[in-house]
Parts: structure tokens; C-alpha cells; sequence
């Protein structure tokens, strides 16, 4: 080669060549994508970061040069010399972005060879997403997992071109901190120097972002990692990424105004798209009413209609006993499919008996008239007044839930996104975003036999509100607010409490005595003596927000490095055992059942 490979230099990425470059001199660094020999000219697809191009071999580059094209593969690293020329007539590829020229090669080094990969460097590729988590490095290489992190580091700089443009300033918060109840479980990190104590890596920087408003800070933001430890569920990481801001000063529409139009502008400078703003917004309330959800799929209709006056007095005992007992009874019109067989509304059924429900009642309604095995039960002129509220017509299917509200919410509020699947109502190409606001502050748990903060135990309730902590703390509204976007919550905050008392009177609620309280959030309690200013503010998930918008199905796709569903990453084997002498300086002795024994010593 007449160039060593110390002296090459790249001069453009592959996919940024066009037509405009025929007869410039270019070097490309890249991988082969693929191979091809057509009667003694070799054509390679040469790929790097930015996409695709035709590098064409000719005998004339010599025998020596030409018998180690021969010898190169798929995945191959090369760095290759050459002219730009136009595609010979008839070989144009409109749909490659490089597909008017190509380069025809001079000279060329192979970098470094490469195994036969496990999967075929391409979109759309069918294979298991164990061996491509195992191999991540090279499933990275696919163009469409790369075109996903470069959305999410243009969505990123967005975010903070935005905030810095507005005032905010970003701190950095600690990732070794104290062990706080509440939430998901802590992951502890053991301290060599302080024997058998333990700091946690946050689940949020929620207290540290609180104290810098105490600080004078004014507006904060943060693009920040947070893990948490939590039960296996489909689509969370242990760890992950968050927006995290905070503003002093503010009432809860100052804090909606500045997101929705941080939303509006990262949607214009990565996507091109315009966000309407003002966002919509629902009650928890009205939303729970009509959806069943607070995080509301509203690019489709099929919403819950209440028909508890109208079966009040009907014979039907399973509508009016739930009624009388303190429950509900609700439908969905689901139009257009009266022609639903019997297994078609067994298997419905079944969906909801998944959320409690006990049953599934249906009218159908053909043009011969109404089918039911409930219709017997009720007068003509009771069954009138059910399908006009549900404003059914012929063809319709009218579905009905009984049960305990929370029931009845989870049962219809499913089956609602069930059918819009089963019936094709979801656009995948339109960006629904709403605010739901007025959430209760708190929820009682069963199990736990108290009461839990429905957001975080800083969420400050309603002014009006705080004399029901102690008389009937379920009544108590919270100013909290969530972002939802095509049905999924991207975001969620809340103004927070800033006066000692409420802060002590919401502990007392949760179950915590004043020990506990000040044992576990003494230092922000302390803090609130020293003039605390009125503070908001709001998280988003930000591996959420970037799938929604690559319109990927799963956060792990916009994700590097991501976990599997069971925390394992498969690539590095962690988490895995660590040596008896790391285990000694830790002071921890590992205790373990027989069966799962790791032989830690």
C-alpha cells in the first residue's frame, strides 16, 4: 500500500457520499457488510456509523491487491482508497442513500479480519434477544440499533440546550447516599472503611435536588442514572436514566407550561415534529372514569361508559347487588363486532378474569335484534335505556364488568387497549401526549395495613386539604401531576412540601414515629428551619421517552447496555461471585442455601 496505516487518514463517512464527490479521491473506514463477486469484479457494501456504499474491486488494482480483496468476509474492517464514479446506467439504487455513485478502489488495507458473527449484521434480524444481548457489541453494529442511540444523544443535547436556554443550571448529586424507606428496594454498596455500614445508590436524586432549592439554587437539572431494586417486571432495568429538574418559586402550572414546551421543542430539533401545546389535561378522577387507567391510551375511542343508573332496579342480580354493595357496573361498545363468536367471547372472558373480573356480561346487537343471555332478565324499556347510554347500534357489542371500582377500572380499563389492538384503532405514527393531574396523595395498602404515598412522601397535598390527613387521609388531593404519552407515563412530579410541620405531619401518616423520621430524614428536616422557598418539580424517564419516539416495544432497545428481565447482563456475566479476599475487606459473609452455592469460600 503506498500509504502506511499510521498515515491514512479517513476523509469522509461512508453514507455521507453523493453524487456531488464523483472524481474526488476519498478514504473510507468501515466494515464490510456484504460481499459480492460478479464475473472478476468484486462489489462490497462498506458500512460505518453514518450508513452504507459501493466499493467496486477491478483487476487493474493489481494481482496482489486483487487476491486479498478475494479473501475478505463479511464483517471484515477495512480502510479503503479510491475514486468516486457514478453508477454505470441502469444501476442506480434509489433506495441507498449512496446509491448514484460509486467508489471505485485504488487501494485498500484489511484492518483486522473478523469470525463468522453469531447473526446477521441487519435490521429486522430474527434472532433470540439472549444471543443478541450476549453479543451486544455486535448487534450494536445493526443500522437501526445505532439510528436509536443517536436519537437518544440528539434527545438528550436537546434537553439540555433547552434548560440551559431557560435559566437551569445542572448539578450533579451524589451516587453513594443513605438508605431511605419508601419506594422500590435499595441497592447497597458495602463501605470498607466504616465496617458493616452501607451507602445506597439512589432511586432518585429527589431529596439532594430538594435541598438545592434550599441552597438558593433556583432552577436545577440533571440528566442522572438511578437504580432500583426491584421485582422482575417486562420492561424495567435496574438501572436507568432520568431527566430530573426542579424550579422555587413556582405554582403547578409553571411547572407544565416549562415541560410541555421542553417537550414540544426535543420533538422538533430530533424528529422534525410539531407538538401542539397547551398538552390536554385530565383529572385522575375523569380519567380513571372514562379509561379505567391514570395513563390513558386516548389515540382511540372505546371508552368506559357507567351504567349504574340504569341497572339499578333491573332483576339482572348480578348488576344491581354489585350496585347496592358499593360497586359499579360499566361497558365498552365495541363497534362493529356483534359478528364475535362464542369463543371470541370466552376467550374475552378469560382476558379479564386476569384482573379480577368474575365475569363478562354482553349484548349483542345484530339486525335481526338483541342477543343475550342476560337480555331475559330486563324490561324493553331498561334495555333501551342501556344501549342508548351506551349509544349502541345495530352491529355493535356492548361489554359489561360488575365488581368493586379497582376491579372493574383494571378489567375494562385492559380490555379497552385489547380490542384497540384486535380491531387496528392505534395509529403507531401519532404522538398522544395529555397531563393527568389531581391525583390522590395517598392509597391504602392492604398488606401493609396503612397508607403509602401514591407519588413519593414529599408530594405536598392540597392546602384545603391537609386538616383530612388526620380525619381521613383517602380524601386528601396532592398537587401532582404525570405526563403520558401513547398510553405509557413518561413523566411524573409534583409541588413539594416546604414547611417542617407538613413534611412531620405526612411522616406521621405514612406510619412513621418522630424517631424514625428524623432518623431516616433528619438532615432535609433540619433544612426546612432555615427558609425554605415554595418548590416544584418533575422527573422523566428517559429511556421510556426515546422508545416511544424510535418507536421501539422495548426501553432495552434504546438502551446500550441494557439488563435482561431477570437484572442479568449477559454479556459480562454480572452479576457474578467476587473473591474471598474482596469479601473479607468488606466484612461480609456471604450466606447462601446449599443448591445455589457459588463457592465463595
Amino acid at each position: 500500500m503506498s500509504e502506511s496505516i499510521q498515515s491514512l487518514k479517513r476523509s469522509h463517512y461512508c453514507g455521507h457520499l453523493n453524487k456531488t464527490h464523483i472524481g474526488q479521491k476519498v478514504t473510507l473506514m468501515g466494515w464490510v457488510n456484504k460481499r459480492r463477486d460478479h464475473g472478476g469484479v468484486i462489489f462490497i457494501d462498506l458500512r460505518d456509523r453514518e450508513g452504507i456504499v459501493q466499493v467496486v474491486f477491478n483487476p487493474e488494482i493489481g494481482v496482489e491487491l486483487f487476491g486479498k480483496a478475494e479473501s475478505v468476509r463479511n464483517e471484515y474492517v477495512l480502510a479503503v482508497v479510491g475514486n468516486v464514479v457514478p453508477r454505470p446506467e441502469g444501476t442506480v439504487n434509489p433506495s441507498l442513500a449512496t446509491g448514484e455513485i460509486d467508489v471505485l478502489v485504488k487501494d485498500f488495507r484489511i484492518l483486522n479480519p473478523a469470525k463468522t458473527p453469531p447473526f446477521y449484521i441487519a435490521d429486522e434480524v430474527l434472532v433470540d434477544e439472549t444471543i443478541r444481548l450476549k453479543y451486544r457489541y455486535l448487534d450494536l453494529r445493526r443500522p437501526e440499533m445505532q439510528q436509536a442511540l443517536i436519537l437518544r444523544h440528539k434527545t438528550v443535547k436537546a434537553i439540555r440546550d433547552y434548560f440551559s436556554d431557560h435559566g437551569f443550571i445542572e448539578v450533579e448529586t451524589p451516587m453513594l447516599t443513605k438508605s431511605t424507606p419508601e419506594g422500590a428496594r435499595d441497592y447497597l454498596v458495602p463501605s470498607r472503611i466504616h465496617k458493616g455500614e452501607f451507602y445506597a445508590l439512589p432511586q432518585s436524586p429527589q431529596i439532594f435536588k430538594q435541598l438545592l432549592m434550599v441552597s438558593g439554587l433556583d432552577k436545577y437539572f440533571q440528566v442522572v442514572r438511578c437504580f432500583r431494586d426491584e421485582d422482575l417486571r417486562a420492561d424495567r432495568q435496574p438501572e436507568f436514566t432520568q431527566l430530573d429538574v426542579e424550579m422555587s418559586f413556582v405554582q403547578r402550572d409553571d411547572v407544565l407550561t416549562i415541560m410541555e414546551e421542553m417537550i414540544a421543542f426535543i420533538f422538533q430539533k430530533t424528529l422534525g415534529m410539531e407538538i401542539k401545546t397547551p398538552l390536554p389535561r385530565l383529572t385522575y378522577a375523569e380519567a380513571m372514569d372514562r379509561f379505567g387507567v391514570d395513563k390513558p391510551d386516548m389515540r382511540f375511542g372505546l371508552e368506559l361508559v357507567n351504567v349504574g343508573e340504569e341497572v339499578k332496579n333491573v332483576e339482572f342480580k348480578v348488576f344491581s347487588q354489585v350496585l347496592q354493595n358499593g360497586g359499579q357496573v360499566k361497558g365498552i361498545n365495541a363497534k362493529g363486532c356483534a359478528h364475535y363468536s362464542r369463543k371470541d367471547l370466552d376467550d374475552l372472558t378469560k382476558f379479564v378474569g386476569i384482573y379480577g373480573a368474575k365475569g363478562l356480561a354482553y349484548i349483542l346487537l345484530t339486525e335481526e335484534g338483541v342477543k343475550s343471555p342476560i337480555a331475559k332478565f330486563f324490561k324493553e324499556e331498561e334495555l333501551a335505556a342501556i344501549i342508548n347510554k351506551m349509544q349502541g347500534e345495530p352491529g355493535d357489542l356492548l361489554l359489561f364488568v360488575a365488581d368493586e371500582p379497582a376491579v372493574v377500572a383494571a378489567s375494562l380499563g385492559h380490555l379497552r387497549l385489547e380490542l384497540a389492538r384486535r380491531l387496528n384503532l392505534i395509529n403507531p405514527d401519532e404522538y398522544n401526549f395529555l397531563w393527568v393531574v389531581d391525583f390522590p396523595l395517598l392509597e391504602y395498602d392492604k398488606e401493609e395495613g396503612r397508607y403509602v404515598a401514591m407519588h413519593h412522601p414529599f408530594t405536598s397535598p392540597v392546602e384545603e386539604d391537609i386538616p383530612l390527613m388526620e380525619t381521613d387521609p383517602g380524601k386528601v388531593r396532592a398537587q401532582a401531576y404525570d405526563m403520558v404519552l401513547n398510553g405509557i407515563e413518561i413523566g411524573g412530579g409534583s409541588i413539594r412540601i416546604h414547611r417542617r410541620a407538613i413534611q412531620e405531619l405526612m411522616f406521621k401518616t405514612l406510619g412513621f414515629s418522630k424517631e424514625e423520621a428524623q432518623d431516616k430524614f433528619g438532615f432535609l428536616l433540619d433544612a426546612f428551619e432555615y427558609g425554605v422557598p415554595p418548590h416544584g418539580g418533575i422527573a422523566f424517564g428517559i429511556d421510556r421517552l426515546i422508545m416511544l419516539m424510535a418507536k421501539k416495544n422495548t426501553i432495552r432497545d434504546v438502551i446500550a447496555f441494557p439488563k435482561t428481565q431477570s437484572a442479568m447482563d449477559l454479556m459480562t456475566q454480572a452479576p457474578s461471585p467476587v473473591s474471598p479476599k474482596q469479601l473479607k475487606e468488606l466484612h461480609i459473609k456471604v450466606n447462601i442455601p446449599e443448591k445455589n452455592s457459588l463457592n465463595q469460600g
